[in-house]
Formats: structure tokens, C-alpha cells, sequence
């Protein structure tokens, strides 16, 4: 009983990989999961990438999902006895597409309404609300909605852009999910229903602020596509990727690879990609150790290019004990490492049916009544500090992140009241706030609205803690703060004073998150972290692009991943703390969140030997799947307009036919038969969106319940109809850059309906006198950091 969630009740009627994979990150935080099923039982329990299982046996990405779980079956004859479990519970989880979610008396409205105290966490693929809800789709249309196919400019204009691969949208929303249910259960009594949107999911994980950007600037933050170059490369004996993101690593690269004359053109920067055939000649020219070796001597961002058969073998992995084997099966240990706190380990995952669901309620009953007298006997309002205890109002967070994947995990604290203080020095700014004007522009340093999407609703303090003066400073406002989250270099910390351990000793209770790129420990302790080197290395770019090429990087979700990850460990040892009043640290390295969202490949291979590859745009679940160019020019000018169309049912195939006025072929009945001859009906259907705008191929299959969607450029996002009935964007006034729409989170709480964003993100040291005045400092003490520095409004140098 000593896991942070340990007196938390969770019921969960949702199904596949989204409330699965919420539900499991409940039950390693210490829940008692209840999985309630139709007498089917859920859809994942027969899935396996290599085919069919044999009759009464999970596949065992199932059983990863539904570790340390009961199970329990209900049909409408049960309803009573499932009332008696959810009068006890604090959280229920929800789906639509079982029978028992699809009953009306369980869904989430009607849940809530007999269930006040409850929330309950709604997944859907557009909402609960809104003119799309309920509307057909998969999770590759929803990416195709999103923006995030055409992303960060992913693929070259000779061929279709790509989907990110291994259903990455189901995995995002269901640790979304989980950081719903967490936050809601952890801003105060009383129920809500959490209700998440995959499709917001996907926008938030998939593409970069680019409605913010567009807004603000009036340009797109990427025009156009292009293979990205260095990225990947074959080597003699495998793939590695080396990124170049910065003028320095270019001229490093050229170095490295024989060409220091590159140097001399300056415009091969940004037109790189004509170099392709040299840099390839070179990656084919070395092994992955010696490419290894030489982009670590310099400094340059890399990774191997892993996969399902390679990622356990990985020396890094090995040292740290990624992963582990349970049930027979190789799959990754949990995405964060909490300590002094403790997760549960995994327990066995049920067979369907195996909890008698009256046993289940009399459980739960037995189960409150210990936890009442315990909590009476420790002298607690259970209100209070019971599992609905408001610990957000109030809660001081210092933000000593930078660029995307540690602001995004303080930023839904601050969209939810905390007081997020974001801390940079004037010598060390925070990354995005250079991508936006140029460095020749009056306040250059205020004009980024990636900054300013990633940063609403927190004050600013400048603060140089590499001086006695700046240490002095941070000390006293430690003293002051709730939680500290930092995504420096792993032996930033510890040379400045800060360890946990240190920390402690100033503020008893801090709550530390460390988030490294590749942890705290292991051979790749010290490498460089960038989203795409987090993709390489936790096989999510072996899964993106098409077959008969070499992967593509997403260049997407590798830090919004690892902020979401990191946020729910945040929240978890909150919960932690709210049982015991100890501080916690949180380890959250971004390639732990990843290699769990990319588990699949890992649990596949482990089990049945197949190693899962890039499928391009088709799919294991879906035939016919693919995207379709359409007779619409696009923005710019060319040709790349495109169509997604994904059948995975005998009902879609038979709405498409009839929308499509096409006869019945006996060789697509079934969808096996569709598989095999997916070359032929991509044909046809490539044919018929040829001559057809993609409006029109929406307006007419979507009605009759084809999943369709155009490919929709980012910037354009905000204008489509469902982003606008839910609010996902909000204006707001910032003062270097006007009005924008900026995005809040891709979940809405009932309980706080908004407005989120209360005001714009902070210019520079905005608030340096306001905070440091609170700290007790006085006018003549601020005025003296200001000369010598230790603080400022500009940056350094200027």
C-alpha cells in the first residue's frame, strides 16, 4: 500500500490501446484497476501483428497493457452490482465501441450524473462535443486531420508524405489520458469528466505551434518538404542517424566526413540535401561503431536506428535495465523512476472474466472501510487529502526547462492555476526563443511564438546561477517552491549544488523531475538529446517511412512525448507526497517515455519473432489505407494536395463501395482478400481522387461513414470546424507579438471550462522584481543584481 495511487478505485470500461495504456500508467502508480468487459471482451485480446492466436489466448501486447489488472464481465443484467463498484470508485475510464461501454446508463454524462464524485475519463477519437464527434475515423485519418503528416516537412515532394508510424496517436492519447485523470483527481474534490480528443492528441504531439507561428507571422514555421539530411544513414552493418540542427553542426559534419570546403558555401546549410549521395557514400563507407565513435568525438547529435530485435541489446539499455521480461515476454519497464516513492511492480494480467464482479464490489467495500479507519486514525480529512485533494492551487513549480519537451510538461500545471516560475539567464535564454525573427529585429528575443505556446500562463525570472549572488537568490526561492523540473545535461545539477539529496535539505518535501534525454546513468548518459535522436534510438523512425527507403525521422514526437510522460510522474509523486509529506524524485528520461510508446515492436518480436517494419502509409488494421493525391493545387502553388482513405471494417469497405457506386468483388469481402490485392484497389482509387478536389471526396465518403480526411497543412489547423466548436485554440494578446490563437491542452476538464490562458507568455525577466521582492529581497538588493548582471531584461551582451 505504499504506491502513490495505492488508495485510488479505477474502472475501466474503455477498450484497445489508448484506455488500455492510461489505465496500466494508473496501475503502476499503485491503483486497483478494474477492467470490465462484454462477454467478446476487448478487441486487443486477439491482436497480434503476426496473425491470428490460437482460440483462448491473449496477445501479448494485451497482456503489457492489462498487467496488475482484474477483469470482470458485465452484461445489462449485471448494471446493479457494477453501481455498487462505482459508488466506491474515484476514477472510471471510457471508450466508445463495446457493448457494456455503449450502454446508456455508462456513459460519461449519465456516469456522472448518478456518480457526482467521479471522474471519468471519456477517449474518443474528435471529443465528446462538437460538430465531428462520433464521425468515422482511424488513427491514421485523425494524423491526416492533425496537420502531422505533413508535419515538420516529413518525405520529399516526389512521393506521398508519410504517417508517423506504430499508431503513435492511440499511444499519445492514452498517456494524455492518464495525465487528465491525474491532474483532475489532483485539483480538489468533486467529479469531472476528463474528455480527451485524439485528434488534439495528435496536433499537440505531431506538429510544432504551427498555428501559433502562423498567426504571429504570417509564414508557415516550414514550407514545403524535404528528406531530412544527414538523418538517417546505412552503414556497413546497420542504420544510424546523426542530426545536424545547428550552423555549428553543420560545420562540424563537414569536418567529419571529409569536406571541410562546404564551409565555403554558405547557402549548403539550408540546401543540403543536394550533398545526399556524398553523405550516403560516406555512411556506407563506415560501421555504426565508428560513425558512433567520430560523432561523439564531435559532438554532434546521434543514434543507432533501433528496432524491435535490437532495442533490448542496446549496451545502454542493458546497464540501465530497460527492459525486462514478465509473462514470458520482453517488453520496457515503466517510463519514470520515482525515489523514495515506488510504482508497483507488473502483476499478471487477467484472463477474461476471471474476477466475479460481486466479489469485486464486496472487495471494494472491505477495501474503503480499511482506508477510512486508516485515514482516521492518521488524524486526515479525507476530503482534504483524500485522493481529491486540490494540490495544484498553490502549488509554486520552478521551470528550469528549455525548448519543447520541458515546457510542455509544466504547461498544463500552468493552464491549471499553478505558479509556474520559468527560469532562464540572460547569458542562457531558452532555445525557442530564437525561432522566430531574425536577430536583427528590434526584441528578437520576445518574437517567438513557439515560445509563446509553450510558455502561457508562468512568469519569468532571470537568474545567473553560476554566480555566489544568483545561487544565493535560487536558494531562497527553493525554499518557496513545490516542485523544480529541469531538463538539463545529466551533470548540470549536481555542479551547481542542486542534487536531490541538497535540495532536500533546503525544502524537506521539494519534488524534483529530472528529465535526461538518455538517463541519469548508462554509456549514452551524456549524449545529446534531441527529439529525433529519441525517435532513432527507441525504434519510433524504424516504423516511419516507406518500405522500400530508409526511415524517416518524425522530428515531432520525441520531446512532447517525453514532457507528457514526465508531467504524469510529476503528478504522481504529488500524490505521493499528499499520502506521506515526503519529497520525491522523478527520473524521467525522454527515451524511457518513448521505448513504452513504441512497446509494441519490442513485445512483438519477443513473442512471436516477427520484427514489425515501415508499412509507408498502409497498415496491419486497415486495407484499403493509403493517401491519394487529389485535382487540388495546393497553397504554394504544386500538386502535393492529399486525400487519406482507411477501411478497417466490412461495414467501411461496404459504405465505400455504395458511396463510390462501385460493384461488389468477391475478392475484397473479406479483409484479408483486400489486403492481398491492396495494390489493385489502391489503383482504382487513386484513380477516382485524381480528378476529384479533396473537399469533395470528404463531403461525400464521410457522410456515409468512410474514415476520410485531407491531408490539412499545420498552419490551417485552427480553422477546422472541430478545433473551433471546442476551443482547443484561445486568443491572446502578447505584447511583441500581438494577437494569436494559441493552443491549450488536448484535453477539457468539465470543471474548468475556461478561458485557460489567462495571460500571455512572460517577456524576459519579466517578473525578476515581482519575485525576488516576494522573497524578501529589497529595492537597493534587485537594482544590485540587475548592475552586476545577475539578473536582466535582455540578453547579455547586447
Amino acid at each position: 500500500m505504499n504506491e502513490p495511487l495505492s488508495d485510488w478505485l479505477v474502472v475501466d470500461l474503455s477498450s484497445g490501446i489508448p484506455g488500455g495504456y492510461c489505465s496500466r500508467i494508473l496501475a503502476d502508480g499503485g491503483a486497483q484497476v478494474i477492467k470490465v468487459e462484454d462477454r467478446a471482451g476487448d478487441d486487443l485480446r486477439r491482436w497480434t501483428a503476426s496473425g491470428p492466436l490460437p482460440d483462448g489466448d491473449d496477445g501479448a501486447l494485451f497482456r503489457f497493457l492489462a498487467a496488475s489488472k482484474r477483469s470482470v464481465v458485465v452484461g445489462p443484467e449485471d448494471t446493479d452490482a457494477l453501481e455498487g463498484v462505482l459508488r466506491q470508485a474515484h476514477v472510471v475510464i471510457w471508450s466508445p465501441g463495446s457493448a457494456v461501454a455503449e450502454l446508456e446508463a455508462l456513459r460519461p454524462a449519465a456516469l456522472l450524473r448518478r456518480h457526482p464524485h467521479l471522474t471519468i475519463t471519456a477517449i474518443t477519437d474528435f471529443g465528446l462535443d462538437g460538430p465531428w464527434a462520433g464521425r468515422p475515423a482511424t488513427e491514421f485519418t485523425l494524423q491526416a486531420w492533425s496537420g502531422g503528416i505533413v508535419g515538420l516537412g516529413r518525405g520529399s515532394l516526389g512521393r506521398a508524405p508519410v504517417a508517423v508510424g506504430g499508431r503513435i496517436g492511440y499511444w499519445q492519447a492514452g498517456a494524455h489520458a492518464a495525465v487528465a485523470t491525474l491532474l483532475s483527481r489532483s485539483c480538489g474534490p468533486g467529479g469531472q469528466i476528463a474528455d480527451v480528443s485524439v485528434l488534439e492528441t495528435l496536433s499537440a504531439s505531431l506538429t510544432y505551434c504551427p498555428v501559433s507561428y502562423f498567426d504571429a507571422l504570417g509564414r508557415p514555421f516550414r514550407k514545403g518538404r524535404a528528406i531530412i539530411t544527414p538523418g538517417v544513414g546505412a552503414a556497413k552493418d546497420g542504420m544510424i542517424a546523426v542530426g545536424v540542427g545547428t550552423g555549428q553542426q553543420w560545420l562540424d559534419f563537414a569536418v567529419m566526413v571529409g569536406h571541410p570546403e562546404w564551409h565555403e558555401d554558405k547557402s549548403l546549410f539550408r540546401n543540403r540535401v543536394r550533398l545526399a549521395p556524398v553523405i550516403d557514400e560516406w555512411f556506407a563507407g563506415h560501421t555504426v561503431d565508428e560513425i558512433t565513435d567520430l560523432a561523439s568525438a564531435f559532438r554532434l547529435p546521434h543514434a543507432p536506428v533501433a528496432n524491435g530485435a535490437t532495442l533490448p541489446a542496446f549496451e545502454h539499455f542493458r546497464a540501465r535495465g530497460t527492459f525486462v521480461r514478465r509473462d514470458g515476454v520482453v517488453q520496457p519497464g515503466p517510463p519514470y523512476r520515482l525515489t523514495p516513492a515506488r510504482l508497483r511492480p507488473p502483476g499478471p494480467s487477467p484472463r477474461l472474466g476471471q474476477d466475479s464482479l460481486y466479489e469485486v464490489a464486496g472487495d471494494g467495500a472491505d477495501r474503503a472501510a480499511e482506508l477510512g479507519r486508516r485515514d482516521g486514525s492518521a488524524g486526515r480529512d479525507p476530503e482534504s487529502e483524500g485522493p481529491g485533494a486540490d494540490l495544484i492551487a498553490g502549488l509554486r513549480v520552478l521551470d528550469m526547462t528549455a525548448f519543447w519537451a520541458g515546457p510542455s510538461c509544466t504547461f498544463p500545471l500552468a493552464l491549471m492555476g499553478a505558479d509556474v516560475i520559468h527560469l532562464e539567464s540572460t547569458r542562457h535564454l531558452d532555445g525557442t526563443r530564437m525561432l522566430g525573427a531574425p536577430m536583427s529585429e528590434e526584441q528578437w528575443w520576445e518574437r517567438s511564438p513557439i515560445f509563446a505556446a509553450l510558455n502561457a500562463n508562468k512568469r519569468s525570472l532571470t537568474l545567473d546561477i553560476q554566480s555566489e549572488p544568483g545561487r544565493a537568490v535560487l536558494h531562497r526561492l527553493i525554499a518557496t517552491t513545490d516542485v523544480i523540473v529541469e531538463n538539463y545535461t545529466p551533470r548540470v545539477l549536481e555542479q551547481s549544488g542542486l542534487s536531490f539529496d541538497q535540495l532536500r535539505r533546503i525544502r524537506p518535501d521539494i519534488i524534483l523531475v529530472r528529465m535526461p534525454g538518455f538517463g541519469l546513468d548508462g554509456p549514452w548518459r551524456d549524449n545529446a538529446a534531441f527529439a529525433y535522436t529519441i525517435e532513432d534510438a527507441s525504434g519510433l523512425t524504424w516504423m516511419t517511412g516507406h518500405p522500400d527507403q530508409k526511415p524517416l525521422e518524425p522530428y515531432c514526437v520525441g520531446d512532447p512525448n517525453a514532457g507528457v510522460h514526465a508531467l504524469a510522474g510529476l503528478l504522481l509523486a504529488l500524490q505521493h507526497r499528499r499520502r506521506t509529506g515526503e519529497g520525491v524524485m522523478v527520473e524521467a528520461a525522454m527515451v524511457d517515455a518513448a521505448v513504452n510508446v513504441t512497446a509494441e515492436q519490442v513485445i512483438e518480436y519477443s513473442a512471436t519473432g516477427r520484427l514489425m517494419e515501415r508499412t509507408g502509409n498502409r497498415s496491419l488494421t486497415a486495407a484499403p489505407q493509403n493517401l491519394y493525391r487529389t485535382a487540388d493545387v495546393d497553397e504554394y502553388g504544386g500538386d502535393d494536395s492529399w486525400v487519406a482513405i482507411s477501411i478497417e471494417t466490412d461495414e467501411q469497405w461496404e459504405s465505400l463501395l455504395g458511396a463510390l457506386g462501385w460493384d461488389p468483388d468477391p475478392r475484397f469481402v473479406h479483409p484479408a482478400g483486400r489486403r492481398d490485392h491492396q495494390d489493385l484497389i489502391d489503383r482504382h482509387l487513386a484513380d477516382w481522387c485524381a480528378g476529384r478536389k479533396a473537399d469533395e471526396i470528404v463531403e461525400l465518403l464521410w457522410p456515409a461513414g468512410v474514415p476520410v480526411a485531407p491531408v490539412v497543412q499545420p498552419h490551417r489547423v485552427g480553422d477546422l470546424a472541430q478545433f473551433e466548436w471546442r476551443r482547443h485554440f484561445e486568443t491572446v494578446e502578447h505584447p511583441a507579438l500581438g494577437a494569436a490563437r494559441y493552443a491549450t491542452a488536448p484535453f477539457r476538464l468539465s470543471g474548468r471550462p475556461g478561458p485557460l490562458h489567462t495571460r500571455p507568455a512572460p517577456m524576459l525577466g519579466e517578473h525578476n522584481a515581482e519575485i525576488l521582492a516576494s522573497l524578501g529581497l529589497s529595492e537597493d538588493e534587485i537594482s544590485t543584481l540587475t548592475s552586476e548582471g545577475v539578473i536582466g531584461r535582455e540578453p547579455a551582451g547586447r
